[in-house]
């Protein structure tokens, strides 16, 4: 016998990330994502979180200030992964990067979630996406999941708020 399969609970938590320069990290983070501050580390590291959490998103410069952004087609951390709890928030998350005119690298819908992809000033790549509910994920005949790269449908995600005020 061997060992049981991860618990289905699960989860990954935060991340860190290595920045070359912490206040323009920062702006990036809070103003263009949306994630607000919890702590800093003098001029060196800085802690963001959405909902008041200790922190998602770690940012340092301990062995990066000034550095350059790592080649492309080496090996590291492709992106990580943003998990909105709806589509509607995730409408706005996309409409904050349209407002401040932040470039997408791509956008996939994918049968089981809907995703955007983009850089941050770094070079750190970011996807920002929401999943639909398990019900709703396409399966093949025996079952399996059917995940696909169709179009993002961007026009009926920005729908998501236009019943909103303001």
């Amino acid at each position: 016998m061997g060992e049981p399969p991860i618990h289905p609970q699960t989860a990954i938590g935060h991340v860190h990330l290595k920045v070359s320069d912490l206040e323009r990290a920062v702006r990036f983070y809070t103003e263009v994502m949306g994630f607000e501050l919890m702590q800093r580390w003098g001029d060196s590291a800085a802690f963001l979180s959405a909902g008041g959490y200790h922190h998602h998103i770690g940012l340092n410069t301990w062995e990066s200030r000034g550095a350059a952004p790592p080649p492309r087609r080496t090996t590291g951390l492709y992106h990580f992964a943003i998990l909105y709890p709806n589509r509607k928030e995730l409408a706005r998350a996309f409409k904050r990067l349209l407002d401040h005119g932040w470039p997408i690298e791509g956008a996939s819908d994918h049968g089981v979630s809907e995703a955007i992809y983009l850089r941050d000033p770094d070079g750190n790549g970011i996807e920002i996406y929401r999943d639909r509910p398990r019900e709703e994920w396409p399966r093949g005949a025996d079952g399996t999941l059917a995940m696909h790269n169709a179009p993002l449908d961007f026009a009926s995600l920005l729908a998501e708020l236009e019943a909103e005020p303001g």
